[in-house]
């Protein structure tokens, strides 16, 4: 069965409704107003982007990333414990999947 054309109206300003007050207000406030954010991701990196498209899942197309991690260089036996090395390298256009998504922090300084 179907359902009635005013469910589905209503899922739909329920579902904009959250898009401007729950947590994904962020993500829409970078979308239209062009600010950058900065996301902490599964795999320890952080990409800082703007965000051009998202969806409920927290997937995301980003512009003009900059992803940042820290490597620890491998030692061989007996010497010292190398120090961290902090990388990064950036990237015009990416797809994010939204289950890699830990955090999303708007006005990174």
């Amino acid at each position: 069965m179907s359902k009635p054309m005013e469910e589905d109206t209503n899922q739909g300003k329920t579902e904009e409704e959250e898009f401007n007050t729950g947590p994904l207000s962020v993500l829409m406030m970078s979308v239209k107003n062009n600010t950058q954010v900065l996301i902490n991701c599964r795999n320890n990196r952080k990409l800082l982007g703007r965000v051009r498209a998202f969806d409920r899942h927290c997937n995301m197309v980003l512009e003009n990333v900059r992803e940042m991690w820290t490597e620890v260089p491998k030692t061989g036996k007996g010497k010292k414990k190398a120090l961290p090395i902090n990388r990064d390298r950036f990237i015009s256009k990416m797809f994010l999947r939204g289950d890699s998504v830990i955090i999303v922090l708007r006005n990174p300084k």
